[in-house]
């Protein structure tokens, strides 16, 4: 870290303290050339992710969102909150791992049913339902012959 008295390039930490609700690091550094101190600041990048829409409408990524589609999904079924909150945070993760500043609503659709039929064929049939729109009668039963060839 640059020194802001001198400019020199190296200094050393001599404290370390949580900031802003953990959020932020304040550092107190002494610069190695002329021994002043000064204060730094480490925080976390925020790179927001967008989400584009069936329509093409962009909306913010919003977990929560996933969160209240999978409760319906599971409504009346033994699908315990912990479980919920699990597959909510395993598709947040992998839409903040992909690294990608924008993901499309269909993606987000198929990483939560990857993660629902782990759990919950009831609740992955009924999730899938709503989110590939199922026309008609036969388009919902080659859904649920597609997920009976995949177990045998």
């Amino acid at each position: 870290m640059r020194c802001v008295y001198c400019g020199y390039e190296d200094s050393k930490v001599i404290d370390s303290r949580s900031a802003d609700e953990g959020r932020t690091i304040r550092r107190r550094r002494e610069c190695f050339s002329c021994g002043k101190r000064f204060t730094t600041y480490e925080t976390i990048e925020d790179t927001p992710v967008l989400v584009i829409k069936n329509n093409g409408a962009r909306q913010a990524f919003d977990p929560q969102k996933i969160k209240n589609g999978i409760i319906k999904s599971c409504e009346k079924r033994p699908v315990s909150m912990t479980v919920i909150d699990d597959i909510v945070n395993a598709v947040t993760k992998q839409v903040y791992n992909s690294m990608e500043q924008e993901v499309s609503s269909k993606q987000i659709g198929e990483l939560v049913m990857e993660e629902l039929k782990k759990y919950d064929e009831v609740a992955y049939v009924r999730y899938a339902s709503v989110y590939r729109s199922f026309k008609d009668i036969s388009s919902f039963l080659e859904e649920l012959q597609s997920m009976m060839d995949s177990k045998k």
